[in-house]
């Protein structure tokens, strides 16, 4: 009670509130807010709402980039992959042919070894065959010469009529 006895009677010494110019700038200035707060809120909002969805639109494209380069990445990895794999296949390949490959050279030379061996085996036996034969020839025709020469040294006329005539009787059955 006595608060309301001094606010009234201090009040009554002072002009309404509504006189004083402090109530109209204040007034005034919360109408400019009211006013112009809307449009400024409406405005910030809508640039604050377009950055937002840059940046968002900016992350979802670096997320999108990056799993681009993951996916790309991988395709690498296995392409190199891939590539050594097929590599290592050749050169097992490679290597596969190049045995075999010395297999058959060392069988076809073995073979041609054998082959050149036995013609010279072949070609030194019919040497030696020819080589008899060739003595038995001379050995023949020395000895016929040996013989005629004997033959006519020691043989006179009628022991030579007599040992033809011999020979011509006894040339049927040497014959069969």
């Amino acid at each position: 009670m006595i608060s309301t006895a001094y606010a009234a009677s201090e009040g009554a010494s002072q002009a309404p509130f509504y006189d004083s110019p402090t109530f109209w700038v204040a007034i005034s200035f919360a109408i400019f807010v009211l006013t112009f707060a809307k449009p400024v809120w409406k405005f910030a909002t809508v640039a604050l709402d377009k950055k937002i969805d840059e940046i968002e639109t900016s992350i979802e494209e670096a997320t999108k980039l990056r799993e681009e380069a993951q996916d790309l990445l991988a395709s690498y990895k296995r392409k190199i992959a891939d590539a050594e794999k097929e590599a290592e296949d050749i050169i097992g390949q490679a290597r596969e042919e190049a045995q075999a490959l010395k297999n058959r050279m060392t069988t076809d030379l073995e073979g041609s070894l054998e082959r050149r061996e036995k013609l010279a085996i072949e070609r030194i036996a019919q040497a030696e065959t020819d080589a008899t034969a060739e003595v038995r020839i001379m050995t023949a025709e020395l000895a016929l010469e040996a013989t005629r020469q004997l033959l006519i040294d020691n043989v006179k006329d009628a022991k030579a009529d007599e040992l033809i005539d011999s020979a011509v009787k006894d040339l049927p059955n040497k014959l069969n």
